[in-house]
């Protein structure tokens, strides 16, 4: 006979491999992404194949790039027997938190080939030894 006590241990075991399952769907869901920068700018690529221009929305706000769309299916065909479909349709967010030295105000973005080019560029930086002058205003 088991014990009440060892039965409450029991559920969160069992339960622990469905906790996060929401997300992990969510995230298996979610159009291939990558980021990458360089000396100028930061870059974000995201597949989006069969997904219309005026079907993305894009904002920056609050250092965080969000990425919000939705890839609409197609008629169905009367008459057609599916065997399997591996498409994937429904909307779709991504949020990208920009590190502190990006410039999110001046952010462009490019549709090409089904895949969205989101460009930010980097702020420019204070040279070392290189002094700025300030002037002074008379009061």
């Amino acid at each position: 006979m088991v014990e009440k006590s060892d039965q409450t241990g029991l559920w969160p075991a069992l339960y622990d491999p469905f906790r996060n399952f929401g997300h992990r769907l969510a995230d298996w869901l979610s159009p291939a992404t990558e980021a990458s920068g360089n000396e100028n700018a930061y870059d974000i690529s995201m597949e989006l194949p069969g997904v219309s221009d005026d079907d993305i929305e894009l904002t920056v706000e609050n250092g965080v790039v969000t990425i919000r769309g939705e890839k609409k299916t197609h008629e169905e065909k009367k008459g057609d027997t599916w065997y399997f479909s591996e498409r994937q349709y429904g909307a779709f967010r991504r949020s990208f938190r920009l590190p502190e030295d990006a410039d999110g105000s001046k952010a462009e973005a490019k549709m090409k080939d089904g895949v969205l080019h989101v460009k930010v560029p980097k702020k420019p930086q204070d040279v070392p030894g290189q002094a700025q002058k300030i002037s002074i205003s008379r009061g």
